[in-house]
């Protein structure tokens, strides 16, 4: 009981503290900060087992997840947003569900969970997908390996997150405080 009481106050301190704060994606609408890339990802993070288990139950993880968007500028390798729900919905559902705009980035890159970003975005680039009966040409797979170049940014992101077990251990609080985590 004491220990929740204090984390909780502790929590209570570092959201008042502007220094703490992630930019959001009004940034990202704004004219003055340019960015020149900005890289998509989402990942599955454990929790532990709702009351409604249905909606948070990963058939891919075989347990209750949430899913957690991070979107990072390429060159600082700062996280400028981030988006959240439960874990079996889609990356590029929750890409949507967020509504979040490039006005200002030259550049936006994800990898094959949001295809379709070419569609919202006129600046989203995502890699080609192949299937059985049309196989990627060459042209496609040197651009394919461009964009995974570039891209590799956020999956550094993603991976320093979970080193840290921000998102790799289950997340134990309530739901509402998840966005407080990262």
């Amino acid at each position: 009981m004491t220990v929740g009481r204090t984390v909780k106050a502790f929590e209570s301190v570092l959201i008042k503290d502007k220094r703490f704060h992630l930019p959001g994606k009004k940034v990202l609408r704004e004219s003055e900060t340019v960015f020149e890339v900005v890289l998509i990802d989402a990942t599955e993070c454990p929790c532990e087992r709702p009351k409604k288990q249905r909606r948070y139950y990963s058939v891919k993880k075989k347990r209750h997840t949430q899913k957690a968007q991070v979107i990072a500028d390429k060159r600082t390798g700062k996280i400028i947003a981030t988006a959240f729900c439960e874990g079996k919905k889609q990356d590029f559902a929750l890409f949507k569900a967020s509504r979040t705009v490039f006005l200002s980035a030259k550049a936006c890159l994800a990898d094959l969970g949001y295809q379709g970003l070419m569609k919202l975005h006129s600046k989203g680039r995502t890699p080609r997908k192949k299937s059985k009966q049309h196989p990627l040409t060459e042209e496609e797979k040197t651009s394919n390996r461009a964009i995974a170049r570039e891209r590799i940014g956020c999956e550094h992101v993603m991976g320093r997150l979970k080193v840290f077990k921000i998102l790799s251990l289950p997340y134990r609080n309530r739901r509402k405080r998840f966005r407080l985590a990262l």
